[in-house]
């Protein structure tokens, strides 16, 4: 098929450059817009302070920035790598003028007709988009990924949902900096040092996870039984979040079937193949000191989309498990992730 024509929204931030590097030998999508706010008017390759190691695509350089409004826009779909803030005004503009977006910002995604997704965990939650539609009046419409940290949880947790009935989980982050944007903390706040707080973080794992593991019924999504305890913590890492998750079910726990369960595990994404989907989304380390994050954030046969999964072990009683998971943030869960959602909206003729 020939490729569709995608414009990036916010293409100029941290985000935004990691889709527009993703996408640059996508078999499926082409980039044909950009857009940021003040950099509008100006060749990409002047206005952009490039973050990612290979420079900036040669066929985008010269391409001119436009500005963030729909009837600037020459696309089939947008992804929006907007802040949240501005997500908020401009998202529902494009979707109002007939575009699919694939949004990354957090502003709609606890909405009730909003798609919440990972492809691999619950892709029948597109049929939302149906109820958006047809609640919004819009021609297109907006569909989301979660945060990132959620994300890389959510991957981690559908394994042992499928085998298991999760009363309760408790998860301890240690997050990348690069989590936090560019330019992001100051040196002298997070050199030699943890912080213990992240603004939003708790509430959004605590409830996008609910709703992502929910189930699809009467055209809403009705959120996960289980209830989920953050605490989220910034630590001096460039890339990588790393989780470390308990929890409890109402049957025992059999742990050789968990590990099973683990490297078993494919998603609806494999059989569609989605051509970002890694062959593996989980991957089970064995070793007693693994993942890493130095080690195994660019896990996957997609460099950074797998989420690596280690310390499989039991907790306080045959009811409770323990284990450590790690994904890379800007990739899986960022770009990668707002990528493979395309993918299967594509796949299943959204766009």
């Amino acid at each position: 098929m020939s490729k569709k024509k995608v414009a990036v929204l916010g293409a100029t931030g941290a985000v935004g450059q990691r889709i527009v590097h993703m996408l640059r030998n996508h078999p499926w999508f082409g980039v044909a817009s950009l857009t940021a706010g003040r950099s509008a008017g100006k060749r990409y390759g002047d206005a952009v302070k490039w973050l990612l190691p290979d420079g900036v695509p040669e066929n985008l350089k010269d391409l001119v920035i436009n500005p963030s409004t729909p009837d600037a826009v020459d696309a089939d779909f947008v992804f929006s790598a907007l802040p949240s803030n501005v997500a908020q005004e401009i998202e529902p503009a494009f979707a109002e003028a007939g575009f699919p977006v694939v949004s990354n910002a957090s502003a709609y995604r606890m909405e009730p007709d909003v798609p919440l997704i990972v492809p691999e965990v619950n892709p029948d939650h597109v049929k939302l988009i149906d109820t958006q539609k047809a609640n919004r009046g819009w021609d297109g419409f907006i569909a989301t990924d979660p945060n990132c940290s959620t994300i890389n949880f959510v991957l981690a947790l559908k394994p042992l949902q499928d085998i298991m009935t999760i009363s309760r989980v408790f998860v301890t982050t240690m997050q990348a900096i690069s989590g936090a944007g560019y330019p992001g903390l100051p040196s002298l706040d997070i050199l030699g040092n943890v912080v213990p707080y992240i603004g939003g973080e708790e509430e959004k794992m605590q409830t996008e996870t609910c709703k992502v593991l929910g189930v699809l019924e009467g055209g809403l999504v009705k959120d996960a039984s289980f209830k989920v305890a953050a605490s989220c913590n910034r630590v001096p890492v460039v890339d990588g979040h790393l989780e470390a998750i308990y929890l409890e079910s109402s049957e025992k726990i059999n742990l050789d079937d968990v590990e099973a369960a683990f490297r078993g595990f494919k998603g609806k994404a494999h059989e569609l193949g989605l051509p970002t989907s890694p062959e593996k989304p989980v991957i089970l380390r064995e070793e007693e000191d693994r993942p890493q994050t130095r080690l195994d954030r660019l896990a996957g046969s997609v460099p950074g989309m797998s989420v690596s999964v280690g310390r499989v072990r039991r907790g306080l009683d045959e009811h409770s498990l323990r284990f450590v998971a790690l994904g890379h943030n800007t990739i899986r869960g960022a770009a990668g992730g707002a990528i493979t959602l395309a993918e299967l909206l594509a796949a299943e003729g959204y766009l």
